[in-house]
């Protein structure tokens, strides 16, 4: 032993403090370090790029929701049905996402009003297997549309997922016509379906409920597209234009209704929600 390590090992160091949470993040956009606290209250909106980070789905109903709104319980389904394994277990998957998140699924709904405007408010968690649509999520999106035809009030749905979920195989895809016949009731209803685009929203849920709003609305830079770049251009042999399938080039291209930011997302659904409520009978 030498006189450094003899040295080292007779001075006692206190133990290293730790906290709660990381003081600082570092943006996707602009690669900077976002003082955490700062980041938080900005909505988790960059101060200094802009760049719109991804939320819980309790953040994202608390920011939507006036005060006092219920979330409705995330209704049981049958797990793992077709006995999935890859390289884990589906009951593996699913234990090591809810060890993550405070809830059962990826899809959680919201009852109450936006600035006094009754409304029903479905919001997909991408932190939760990527937001992936199975059985759980789609019949979670039915029971937020349940809710809103017997409030007669609008539905809005924020999604955020990158497709179906593979581990449930057909049962999965099967929850696009069930969530279209959902959509159907509401329009028949004469009841708003205002969809929010969020990054990213992808794959089957794109091909379903994504795209069947009356309005869309997509936050600035969202990726929002079905297949991926890389499988379009090697379909179609050609190089795609830079800002292929985000917010701002699909507004101009006619996909999305509105761009807007989240601090004044709020605002704009409330907005629309007084152009689109049904009318009082006289």
């Amino acid at each position: 032993m030498n006189w450094f390590t003899r040295v080292r090992n007779s001075l006692s160091f206190g133990s290293k403090r730790s906290t709660d949470k990381d003081l600082w993040v570092k943006c996707p956009g602009c690669q900077q370090m976002v003082f955490a606290q700062e980041y938080e209250e900005n909505a988790f909106v960059c101060p200094r790029c802009d760049h719109h980070g991804r939320i819980g789905a309790d953040e994202r109903l608390s920011q939507l929701l006036d005060e006092g709104f219920d979330v409705l319980p995330i209704p049981q389904v049958k797990e793992d049905p077709l006995k999935f394994r890859d390289s884990q277990k589906y009951t593996d998957r699913l234990k090591k996402a809810r060890a993550n998140s405070p809830h059962e699924d990826a899809f959680l709904v919201g009852s109450g009003a936006i600035e006094g405007k009754p409304a029903v408010v479905g919001v997909q968690d991408f932190g939760f297997m990527g937001g992936s649509m199975g059985m759980a999520v789609g019949t979670a999106f039915c029971q937020g549309a349940e809710r809103a035809l017997t409030r007669k009030c609008a539905y809005i749905v924020v999604t955020a997922a990158g497709g179906a979920r593979m581990q449930e195989g057909i049962l999965s895809l099967m929850q696009m016509p069930k969530a279209t016949v959902m959509t159907r009731r509401l329009k028949e209803a004469g009841l708003p379906y205002i969809v929010v685009l969020t990054d990213p929203t992808t794959g089957g849920v794109t091909a379903s409920y994504a795209m069947l709003g009356d309005v869309h609305i997509a936050e600035p830079g969202a990726l929002i597209g079905f297949a991926g770049q890389r499988v379009i251009q090697d379909t179609i042999r050609e190089q795609l234009p830079e800002g292929f399938q985000r917010a701002e080039y699909l507004r101009k291209h006619g996909m999305v209704d509105l761009v807007v930011h989240r601090h004044e997302l709020k605002d704009m659904l409330a907005t629309l929600l007084d152009y689109l409520a049904p009318a009082k009978a006289a």
